[in-house]
């Protein structure tokens, strides 16, 4: 796997075990080799039960494998159901079945099964490169959902992650489907992903959609053998784009139709647009400036204040991102976005006059009440026009681009316009304009609203849900920046969604609304200033890490201490003083964990010498090192009692390597075809109990070393060749002790990168 996630890393996995189900029909026997693959994952991270990721869709691949069976005597190919392990540690089991198990090569389809949070629908995130999957489902599942946009963001890299289906459609050119649950995201890998949350709902919707599709396509004569490669090729006329109508009807065409669909659009609107303004001539010219103009300041006022307001939050003295209650803060920066955007539109119907009059009524005469009510009229019609203008400028970006969710600019556009132009158009200049009508927004709106609502609600709720784990490097991300996103993201969705409202205002009461709007915003703030509504519950956690780590980098003695970091940005103070055990924290705490490093954290000594011993210490022994032509090391690298262990290479030095297996010889690792990541390439290895703790490192030097040293803040340090992290998933007493008085609202969070609860640092300087 190479590229995204796994750019400068190497993966190596040993001792896994999967359980593996082929169902077949009894009386076709060619049907082997022609399978259906279903798989999901058993394994789960140190810090969770599981129930969500991915014990639910474990749970629906048995009733799965029961209800296959009782229908396979119709089928014309198999249906392997695999439940692998190793997933969370770097896709390990899809990446062993796919390139050791005698059955993958029968494959010809992928369905993965994942879980981003907990409950809700399981949604297609994923489809392709081939349509043939997801257009049979389209046909036979019940209650289908699955966005387009989902996949635009995961393939964009906006979505920091990666599943099985990344590994059946890279390494085996495998086409098919991801499903995901992504409702309560911020339980994802924490102690809240438990039973008690998930919904028998969730898992019947699962499950009815896919017995109907595996029954489909199990008795199918079409089965789709079309690989990865090949779908690539002709990616821009053959992907899928597609998107659910209210969980009842799954809308499914290619891309080039899209094209089709969007070229025509773009066309015909170019030519209405460029009619229209020579007819109009120069008034309509200047109005049309003019209300674009009045556009993009209304993006400035609702976007900018919004991103000022939700900057200022993080300097109250609590937490400010509502995770446990998303709606709540997308309704506060909603008020304020919103305010401003009704504001100026005010301004713009009141004022407009003043500029317009004299372009429109240049060649006429009338009275100047007349005059004053037409120009109103004229403004709010061109207000709305020049909504439709930037959903036609982003479908042209879009279609240029082959954004697949460019249809939301489509139905964004068509029907507003469609309203328009049968309710409201004036076919000759000399018709004077009138109030627009109410129906032209109803008509207008219902479509569009209709089919994205449900996407930006579940993408605000998505991304706040996310940034309870954002910080990777836990303290290098300012605490404001999530408040900043969000509330970008929710000005843009209201100025994109309300632009046809806004010539409306002024027919309803706007300074209520305004008013309304004000105090909302003040009472949601005082809410959060007097934490009536808590950033984070019982059930929506925090995430917060505590390791004991025992530290030999660069010391003759072991340091041992306990470290306490997050994941979510912000300080820690509140925390440690319910804790009370001693902890300090600040910048200057910096730990590297290998795969992270610590910016900022919470450090104790106290009582950090009992629960491990001397014995556990990994070793880092040079076994040779030859000066010739070219610089060959070998190091012995002995892990000891560790399994789960991650090694950085200096590449600034080092050229390549090999990894061998001490005991067996066998090698793990080859040489070629290595990358980097800021000067470092990652081994992450994981196993079971019998996996390997002793290896052999071959290092290929530079032909030219740098040097031994370098200069950080006016102080020398040693260059390090190699980092070595060796992990053991056991609590010592003094991090039992620390977990215990955890607040309620903390929870540990687990990842593949991230160190268990036990961690031993080593290292090895260039000048050995």
């Amino acid at each position: 796997m190479t590229g995204g996630l796994f750019n400068g890393k190497t993966l190596v996995y040993s001792d896994l075990d999967h359980v593996i189900v082929r169902i077949s029909p009894k009386y076709v026997s060619q049907a082997r080799e022609n399978a259906i693959l279903v798989s999901s994952h058993i394994d789960t991270v140190f810090s969770t039960g599981g129930a969500g990721d991915c014990s639910s869709c474990v749970a629906v691949m048995l009733e799965l494998a029961r209800g296959v069976s009782q229908w396979a005597h119709g089928f014309k190919h198999s249906v392997i159901i695999l439940f692998n392990t190793g997933e969370e540690e770097g896709l390990n089991g899809a990446h062993s079945f796919i390139t050791q198990h005698p059955w993958s090569k029968t494959v010809r389809m992928a369905i993965d099964l994942e879980a981003m949070g907990i409950g809700g629908k399981s949604t297609i995130f994923q489809a392709g490169p081939n349509p043939w999957a997801i257009e049979n489902f389209a046909l036979v599942a019940k209650y289908p959902s699955g966005q387009i946009i989902s996949q635009d963001l995961f393939s964009s890299g906006v979505i920091k992650s990666a599943t099985d289906f990344q590994v059946y459609k890279e390494l085996a050119g495998l086409s098919g489907l991801d499903f995901a649950y992504t409702d309560n995201s911020a339980v994802y890998h924490t102690k809240n992903d438990k039973v008690e949350l998930l919904k028998p709902g969730s898992l019947q919707h699962l499950g009815e959609n896919m017995l109907a599709f595996l029954l489909q396509i199990a008795r199918s004569s079409d089965l789709s053998k079309s690989s990865a490669v090949e779908a690539e090729e002709n990616a821009g006329q053959n992907r899928a784009i597609y998107f659910d109508i209210l969980g009842t009807y799954l809308i499914v065409f290619r891309q080039h139709f899209s094209n089709l669909l969007n070229n025509s659009v773009i066309m015909q609107s170019l030519l209405i647009w460029v009619t229209s303004l020579i007819v109009g001539g120069y008034p309509a010219a200047i109005s049309l400036a003019l209300s674009s103009l009045s556009i993009i300041l209304t993006w400035i006022f609702a976007v900018g204040l919004a991103v000022l307001v939700a900057f200022a939050l993080p300097f109250y003295p609590r937490p400010n991102t509502l995770y446990c209650e998303p709606m709540v803060g997308v309704w506060a920066i909603c008020s304020t976005g919103s305010c401003w955007s009704i504001d100026w539109s005010i301004y713009w119907l009141s004022y407009s006059p003043k500029i317009f009059v004299k372009s429109i009524f240049q060649e006429k005469a009338a009275l100047p009440i007349i005059q004053a009510d037409v120009v109103k009229f004229d403004a709010e019609r061109w207000l709305y026009k020049a909504g439709s203008v930037q959903w036609l400028v982003l479908l042209i970006l879009g279609n240029y681009y082959k954004i697949g969710s460019t249809y939301l600019a489509l139905v964004w556009l068509v029907p507003p316009a469609f309203a328009y132009g049968l309710l409201e158009a004036t076919l000759s200049p000399a018709r004077l304009p009138r109030p627009l009508k109410l129906a032209t927004l109803v008509m207008g709106l219902v479509v569009p609203i209709l089919l994205s609502a449900g996407n930006f609600i579940r993408l605000v709720d998505t991304l706040i849900a996310t940034w309870v784990r954002f910080d990777r490097n836990p303290g290098s991300t300012p605490e404001w920046l999530g408040n900043v996103i969000v509330a970008t993201f929710i000005a843009v969705v209201m100025c994109l969604t309300l632009v046809y409202l806004l010539s409306y205002v002024h027919l309803s009461g706007v300074k209520r609304v305004t008013i309304l709007s004000s105090c909302l915003l003040l009472a949601l703030t005082c809410c959060r200033k007097l934490e009536i509504v808590p950033p984070f519950t019982e059930h929506i956690s925090r995430t917060v890490n505590v390791v004991h780590v025992v530290d030999t980098t660069g010391k003759q003695d072991p340091i041992s201490f306990v470290s306490m970091f997050s994941a979510t940005p912000g300080k820690l103070t509140k925390e440690v003083e319910q804790i009370n055990e001693g902890f300090v924290c600040g910048r200057n705490n910096v730990v590297d964990f290998v795969t992270f490093s610590v910016k900022y954290g919470c450090w104790t000594q106290n009582d950090t010498e009992g629960g491990w011993s001397k014995s556990e210490l990994p070793l880092l022994n040079i076994d040779s090192d030859t000066q010739g032509k070219k610089r060959i090391t070998q190091v012995v690298i002995d892990t000891r009692f560790s399994t789960r262990w991650t090694l950085a290479i200096n590449f600034k030095e080092i050229e390549d390597f090999a990894l061998k297996d001490a005991g067996s010889s066998d090698e793990l690792v080859p040489v070629g075809g290595k990358s980097s990541v800021d000067g470092w390439h990652t081994i992450q290895f994981s196993g079971g109990q019998k996996a390997p703790t002793k290896f052999v490192l071959t290092l290929f030097w530079q032909e030219s070393s740098s040097r031994s040293a370098e200069v950080v803040d006016g102080k020398k340090h040693d260059l390090q060749l190699l980092k070595l992290r060796t992990d053991i998933n056991r609590l010592t007493p003094k991090v039992d002790r620390v977990l215990s008085k955890l607040p309620r609202w903390c929870s540990p969070f687990g990842k593949s990168t991230s160190p268990h609860t036990l961690a031993f640092l080593s290292s090895l300087p260039v000048d050995f």
